[in-house]
């Protein structure tokens, strides 16, 4: 499941891309400085939106990606089938902006022949068509070990992820991002596969 992605796109264009929503978007610590992230890995501390804490439209924090499970484990993707997930004081929904994901597979690439020595895994690029960057839905919670720390929900694959992974990470389109947030819109309404053809992929390995 996915456990790396990327951001190369700058906070001005995030700003941008936000003004069609109809939440107002505040910074509480600071407007931050997006340096361009090529890989953002379980445990890194990366930028989240979720609701204003007053209720009064999203703010952007940096946060920890994952949580430890019981047993130590990051809690880095969390199955979001038909369950409902509200806001509260101490967890809620959220959307982490990136430009893109990777899955991994093994080799052989699908529909090749296995060569005799097993090489490293095979490594996809996804991003949405026509987008220059999106948002996946997460979650956020409060942790006594590490404090406030996110995950990504996952779903069923759509058309363009099943031939990679038999899970994949829920991806909204901007139209879903102020319903996510609110919790005015069901989650499992928003927590599904999108149609074929949203997603673009890429071998980078």
């Amino acid at each position: 499941m996915c456990n790396e992605a990327y951001r190369r796109t700058q906070i001005d264009k995030i700003l941008r891309g936000w003004e069609n929503i109809r939440l107002p978007l505040r910074f509480p610590e600071g407007v931050p400085n997006f340096a361009p992230l090529d890989s953002i890995r379980i445990t890194d501390r990366i930028e989240i939106v979720r609701a204003a804490s007053d209720g009064d439209g999203a703010e952007m924090v940096t946060r920890r990606w994952s949580w430890p499970a019981p047993g130590g484990k990051p809690v880095y993707n969390f199955r979001s089938d038909g369950r409902e997930f509200a806001n509260t004081a101490v967890s809620g929904r959220c959307l982490i902006p990136v430009e893109g994901f990777y899955e991994f597979t093994d080799p052989p690439a699908p529909g090749e022949a296995a060569p005799k020595k097993k090489p490293p895994k095979s490594k996809w690029a996804f991003t949405v068509r026509g987008l220059e960057w999106f948002c996946i839905a997460g979650l956020w919670r409060t942790d006594p070990a590490v404090g406030e720390a996110w995950t990504m929900l996952t779903c069923a694959p759509g058309p363009d992820m099943a031939p990679y992974h038999h899970r994949q990470i829920v991806v909204l389109t901007p139209g879903d991002y102020a319903g996510w947030l609110s919790g005015e819109v069901p989650a499992p309404q928003l927590c599904r596969p999108l149609p074929a053809g949203t997603l673009s992929v890429e071998q980078v390995r």
